[in-house]
C-alpha cells in the first residue's frame, strides 16, 4: 500500500497543474467563442436550408442545391486539412495563426455546416401542421419562422447543440497539432514530442470531465424546454 501511494505521489509531482489550468481554460474559451458563433451562423443557415428545400416556404430547388453543395464541401473537409487551408483567411480575420484565435475561424468554418444540417434535420421532423396554421391566419415566411417553428424547435436545437460542442471539444484537441494552445497542445508538445507521458494522460480525464459536463447541462435543458412534457 505504502509503494502504491508512493507511486501516485510521484506522479502527482511530474504533472504541471499550472500549465493544465491554462490549457484547460484555453480549450474552454476556444469552446464557448467556437460554440456562440457556430450557433450565430449555422442556425440560420439550417432555418434557410429548411426553407428552400422542396415543399417549403421559400421552395427554390436552384439556390437549395448551391447551398446545399457548399455546406456538404465544408462537411467534407477534414479538420487538419482545414486547419491548413484557412490559415490565409485565419491570418486575415485574427492577424495570428496560433493560440487561441488562430483556431476560432477553422473551427466555426467546421461546426457550422454541421450544425447547421442538424437544425435542418430537427425542423424537418416537427409537425409540419404549425406551417399551415401559421400561413391560414396570414403570417409571413419570418414570422412563421421566430413565431412558430424555431420556439416549436428548441429543443432538438439545445440538442443539436451539444453534439456539436462536444465535436468542437475534440476539434479543439486536435487543433494542438498546430500549436492551438489548449489541452490538446499540452498533450502533443509535452506529453508526445517530449516523451512525458504523464503530461499527455493527464489531459484525458479532463477533456471527458469537460464532456461529460457537456452532455449533462444539455440533456438538463432539453428536458427543461421539452413542450411534451
Amino acid at each position: 500500500m505504502s509503494e502504491f501511494i508512493a507511486t501516485l505521489s510521484s506522479i502527482w509531482d511530474l504533472i504541471d497543474w499550472e500549465l493544465l489550468v491554462e490549457a484547460t481554460s484555453d480549450t474552454l474559451l476556444m469552446v464557448i467563442i467556437t460554440v456562440f458563433f457556430t450557433v450565430l451562423f449555422g442556425l440560420p443557415l439550417g432555418v434557410l436550408l429548411f426553407l428552400l428545400s422542396p415543399g417549403q416556404l421559400l421552395e427554390s430547388k436552384k439556390l437549395y442545391s448551391i447551398v446545399s453543395f457548399l455546406v456538404n464541401v465544408l462537411r467534407s473537409i477534414p479538420f487538419i486539412i482545414l486547419l491548413v487551408i484557412a490559415i490565409p483567411l485565419t491570418q486575415a480575420l485574427t492577424g495570428t495563426t496560433i493560440g487561441v484565435k488562430g483556431i476560432i475561424p477553422p473551427l466555426v468554418l467546421s461546426a457550422a455546416p454541421y450544425f447547421a444540417r442538424l437544425v435542418q434535420n430537427v425542423i424537418r421532423q416537427l409537425d409540419l401542421g404549425i406551417i399551415e396554421a401559421c400561413k391560414s391566419m396570414g403570417a409571413t415566411t419570418w414570422q412563421t419562422v421566430y413565431g412558430a417553428i424555431v420556439p416549436e424547435a428548441i429543443p432538438g436545437i439545445l440538442g443539436a447543440i451539444t453534439v456539436t460542442t462536444v465535436g468542437i471539444i475534440g476539434y479543439t484537441a486536435m487543433g494542438g497539432v498546430v500549436g492551438a494552445g489548449g489541452l490538446g497542445d499540452v498533450a502533443i508538445r509535452y506529453g508526445y514530442n517530449r516523451f512525458e507521458p504523464v503530461m499527455l494522460w493527464s489531459t484525458v480525464p479532463i477533456i471527458v470531465i469537460i464532456v461529460q459536463l457537456v452532455e449533462f447541462i444539455g440533456d438538463r435543458l432539453m428536458r427543461k424546454f421539452d413542450r411534451k412534457k
